[in-house]
């Protein structure tokens, strides 16, 4: 059976380019980062060159780059220390927000080490601006504004500077986790008025286990995590070698073909759209997918039927991997939380296609094809 993945949201293919340059710090080059002597220093000397390389283009400096086990990791240690370490007895978020920072903050407000309050979302699954400003202006406390740049489930983009200025006019700091854009965008982190980012190489074809916390030069927090002196006494632990070489390479080659890959994983989504509406009766869509929208990703809502409701079970036998939602909650009964905030309509079965540079349009005739047949 042939396999066609299109849930590319939930992780990416290793380039062979990337695994190639992991490789001899998985075979020769093994010292620990730490050791003076050479295999140590060898080890090291990779770490500082990816941190240099990330950096630049990212247009950060390379003291701004902590590498960390993931996305997770990096939203809940900013989270955390801006509420520890920064003062913030507020927090404003959204309810489509990915777990690791949903999780977090509900953490933080039970303990009553924060309140939280959530920005309204508009139907078409973006972030109310207007109400975002009335937030931060109702208090006189310190603000953590956590919003991720693009959505992982809809794929809704949110404009950083433009929630950035609204942060910088209320002293409050910013979060985003921009774990489905690095990569995948341009970030100019020099010209954007952010605190932190969170990053993740497993979301454009870099390693598992490898992630990125920017944290702004004018900012200073203390170590989430506690033991030696690793990751300039911020992230203790022995450095993932392999992983942080395989994320520099990762997003080197993500960066310079971006122009050429992105336009093709564009039309495969575009093509996508125009083949269900043109073969499936009462197909609709999540979100914004023709406006200000992540190219990788479209949420798609099928008409509920006694066919449809084994959806992705279906899909699944015939060797498509599509999702309806984050990976991280596939096993939960609930549904998707991002859907239940801006579509209540429970006559309609949600499933997210997400793309990648590997994907054709022919992978897209297979499945809408089968869909025909499921729904």
């Amino acid at each position: 059976m042939t396999r066609i993945y299109f849930d590319n949201a939930a992780t990416t293919a290793i380039d062979p380019q990337v695994l190639d340059a992991m490789l001899p710090y998985l075979q020769n080059g093994f010292g620990n980062p730490s050791s003076i002597y050479s295999f140590g220093r060898e080890t090291r000397l990779a770490i500082e060159n990816s941190r240099k390389s990330v950096a630049k283009i990212l247009n950060a400096h390379p003291a701004e780059i902590f590498f960390t086990s993931g996305g997770t990791e990096s939203s809940n240690t900013a989270i955390t220390a801006s509420v520890r370490d920064l003062g913030c007895k507020h927090i404003i978020t959204s309810a489509i927000e990915h777990h690791a920072t949903l999780h977090t903050v509900e953490y933080l407000d039970n303990r009553d080490e924060a309140k939280v309050s959530y920005v309204n979302v508009l139907p078409n699954g973006h972030i109310d601006l207007e109400h975002l400003e009335q937030l931060l202006a109702s208090t006189e406390e310190k603000t953590l504004v956590t919003l991720m740049h693009a959505n992982n489930e809809i794929g809704n983009i949110t404009d950083l500077h433009a929630v950035g200025n609204l942060c910088k006019m209320y002293n409050a700091i910013f979060h985003s986790d921009t774990v489905q854009t690095i990569g995948h965008f341009p970030l100019d982190l020099r010209s954007t008025p952010v605190h932190f980012i969170s990053g993740s190489a497993h979301k454009f074809h870099g390693p598992k286990g490898a992630g990125l916390l920017y944290i702004n030069e004018n900012v200073h927090i203390k170590p989430y995590i506690h033991g030696g002196g690793q990751e300039r006494n911020m992230r203790a632990g022995t450095e993932n070698v392999y992983g942080i070489v395989g994320f520099a390479k990762a997003l080197q080659i993500a960066t310079d073909k971006l122009e050429e890959e992105s336009a093709h994983i564009q039309s495969i989504k575009y093509y996508m759209i125009e083949q269900l509406k043109k073969n499936i009766k009462g197909v609709s869509f999540n979100g914004d997918p023709m406006g200000r929208s992540n190219y990788t990703v479209l949420n798609v809502s099928f008409p509920k039927s006694e066919k449809s409701e084994m959806l992705l079970m279906n899909l699944d036998m015939d060797g498509i991997c599509a999702s309806g939602g984050s990976a991280c909650t596939s096993g939960a009964q609930q549904g998707s939380h991002v859907i239940r905030a801006i579509n209540s309509n429970p006559n309609q079965i949600p499933v997210r296609f997400s793309f990648s540079k590997y994907n054709t349009k022919e992978e897209v005739d297979v499945v809408v094809e089968k869909l025909k047949t499921l729904i």
